[in-house]
Formats: structure tokens, sequence, C-alpha cells
């Protein structure tokens, strides 16, 4: 009953002056990373990882398009990118040549040879620029995040990948370890879209919150990690169906993109807010707390879906 990830930050100086739109942050950063790992990942003459013979082997298709060889786990035939991107402190702000910004990337399949993939794409934004400008930043500094999210590890400064093969990955505990929680607060930080059923759920209704969060955390494990999660999801469904919300105070956003490659333009809106719940919460503490690092509900690699957990008690 444990989750591993790889929580990194990524710390740059802007070389020009570079603007993060507001609710857009993550949309450029992912934008400009596939664009660049597909650069020197890919081998020139393949049209589409999608379709290739070598998608096996392939970084670019096992990380930005991660599709199953055969029959999909638990339904998928496309599978959740093993990444999420943390930059919500940078929209609508904008940086002068010199100065200092960064953004958090957790990674959800740990090999140390995916960490350098990031680390050299991320290198190449001095060459190639971020945002619609091009704008130029230079990346100074690579750090392994511990679960208080403060750098524990150096990974890369100075133009060099520095070996930290020692230091594990961060492993949550998905078994409840404290005293017994019987309120909790639910701060959903960045835009969520919770669905139930075949539709979008109004309000964060906790069986519908706790389900989410239980079902992506076994989803990454399945697919990146030790295997899923060996639990009865349908008594699990049941009890946090008994936990009531007591209060609920969200907003929903309208937050459009634009893809670059399509020229479609998609929704990455959702509601922001709090949400108590009281009831027996003990068990579902470690998803929600999870759920931080992974995002729940939909489009979570663009940074949908973070939430904060606080115990009420």
């Amino acid at each position: 009953m444990l989750f591993q990830l790889e929580p990194l930050r990524f710390s740059f100086v802007a070389q020009d002056s570079i603007h993060f739109p507001e609710g857009k942050s993550a949309n450029i950063l992912r934008g400009a990373f596939g664009e660049i790992f597909r650069r020197f990942a890919c081998l020139p003459h393949c049209s589409s990882a999608a379709s290739g013979n070598h998608r096996a082997a392939c970084p670019y298709a096992r990380l930005f398009e991660p599709a199953a060889l055969g029959e999909g786990p638990s339904g998928f035939a496309d599978w959740p990118r093993p990444f999420v991107f943390r930059a919500i402190h940078l929209d609508g702000r904008t940086f002068a040549p010199g100065q200092p910004f960064h953004f958090d990337l957790n990674l959800f399949e740990t090999a140390q040879q995916t960490i350098s993939y990031l680390v050299l794409t991320f290198a190449q934004l001095a060459r190639y620029g971020l945002g619609a400008r091009r704008s130029k930043v230079e990346l100074v500094r690579v750090e392994k995040l511990n679960e208080a999210a403060e750098p524990s590890a150096l990974l890369y400064a100075n133009s060099l990948i520095h070996a930290k093969s020692d230091v594990p990955p961060l492993t949550l505990d998905l078994l409840p370890n404290g005293p017994p929680v019987s309120r909790l607060r639910v701060r959903f930080v960045t835009p969520t879209e919770l669905k139930s059923g075949q539709q979008i759920a109004q309000r964060p209704e906790f069986a519908i919150l706790a389900a989410r969060a239980r079902d992506r955390i076994s989803t990454l494990r399945e697919l990146y990690g030790t295997g899923p999660l060996a639990i009865d999801f349908r008594e699990f469904g049941e009890r946090a169906s008994l936990v009531k919300i007591t209060r609920c105070e969200i907003t929903t956003l309208d937050i459009q993109r634009r893809s670059s490659r399509t020229g479609q333009v998609h929704s990455i809106g959702g509601f922001i807010g709090e949400a108590e719940y009281a009831g027996d919460l003990t068990e579902f503490v470690p998803y929600l707390r999870a759920a931080k690092w992974t995002g729940v509900g939909r489009q979570t690699v663009w940074g949908k879906g973070e939430i904060a957990v606080q115990n009420l008690n």
C-alpha cells in the first residue's frame, strides 16, 4: 500500500522577458516539453509516436504519448501521462531578463534515465525558448523535493548532471498512521473537474472525490509502479458515501487553450475553492494527501486537479 513518485523542481533565470498568461502556465510548459523532447528523442523519419513500430522503446512515446501496446489495463487505450506540472504560482506573472523563477514537475515513472531525459529537455529552453514569443530561459538547477515540497537533493547545476541514484523516490504510505480524522477541509488549488458516471459533477461530493483519487493512484501504480491497489473498490466507495459535505464554496473558471499542433481550442477550466467534510475520514486521508501530488479528476497533466488537505479535528 505504497505510492512512489519523483517530485522535481526546475529553477531558471530569464534571459529574455517572459510572461505567463493567467491560467496557462502549465499548458505553456507542457507544450514546450513535448516539442523539444520530440526533437531530440525521436528518429528523423518517425512521423507519429502512435504509429511507430519502435514505440515500446521510444522515450518520447513512453512519456508524452503513452498507449497500450495491446489491450490497455482497466479499459485504457491511451494511458495517462506519467507526470504533472505544478506552476500555478507563475500565472499572470512577467519575469524580466536576469530574474529567477521555477516550476515543479511530479514524475510517476521513477527510473533515473527518465529524470535525465527531463533535465536534458528543459536545458534546451536556452536554445528553443518558451511561450509564444520563444523567450529564452536558462536552466540553472534541478532538485528533488521531499514530502514537505522542499528541496532535498541536487540533481543538476552548472550545466552538470549530479549522480544521485542513491536518493530514493518519495514514498507515500496509503494506510492511515495517525489519530482518527472526523473533519477535513480540501482546497481545490487549480481548476478541477470530477466525473461521476458520464457527467461532470457540479459539486465535490466526497464519494466522487475519494473515488477519483483512488482510481488515479491505482492506475498510475498499475502502469508505472508496483501494480494496482489491492483493495475492494466497491466497499471503499460505499464507506466514502457515508462522509457528508458540510461546507462548499467553489467558483468555476472558464479557461481555454489552443493546441499549437491542431489549432483546436479546448477547455482547461474547472472549479476552485474549498469544501469541508464530516464523517469517518481516517482511511481516506492518505489517498487525498497522495492526490496532492498526482492531481485528481480530468486533464491533470496540465496542472488541473491540484488539492491541499487540512485536518480540522
